[in-house]
């Protein structure tokens, strides 16, 4: 890794999510930014509304990845916003981009990411109990930063 490139963490989940969901994501996104990480998500509603949110309590660099051409559509906590016009597809640019991979609570298209991500051979931490092999189970958000220090390199 060069000495002058920051860490990037995909936070990856559903577009809609419950309260308790949308309290862990904002939590895990300031871990983020107090880590010193780049976050990047999908750049809409719902997890990555609410982790971007947390990130950028604390200064820290947002990205979203969306799948459509417009990119005046992302949430207001998104600073670079990347129109791709791929559509669910995009879903392999955020994993790709990332260094290590946080799932929570989604659906088909949070399960396409995990498998991408699981493919590309990503650390992939279980913040939001998918339980599928090759994951790595973390408890929390500040659980899931510790196991990202430890795979990042």
């Amino acid at each position: 890794m060069l000495t002058n490139c920051k860490a990037i963490v995909s936070v990856i989940g559903g577009h809609k999510c419950s309260k308790e969901v949308e309290e862990i994501a904002i939590n895990l996104g300031k871990n983020i930014g107090k880590s010193g990480y780049i976050l990047v998500c999908g750049g809409l509603s719902g997890v990555m509304e609410a982790a971007a949110k947390g990130a950028k309590q604390t200064g820290a660099t947002t990205v979203g990845i969306l799948p459509g051409n417009d990119k005046c559509v992302a949430n207001p906590y998104i600073d670079v916003a990347i129109a791709t016009g791929l559509g669910m597809v995009r879903n392999t640019i955020v994993v790709s981009a990332a260094d290590a991979v946080v799932a929570l609570a989604g659906e088909k298209g949070t399960l396409s990411e995990i498998a991408f991500a699981l493919t590309l051979e990503k650390p992939v931490i279980d913040l939001g109990n998918w339980g599928l092999p090759g994951m790595i189970k973390a408890s929390s958000p500040e659980e899931a930063i510790q196991i990202i220090e430890g795979v990042i390199k």
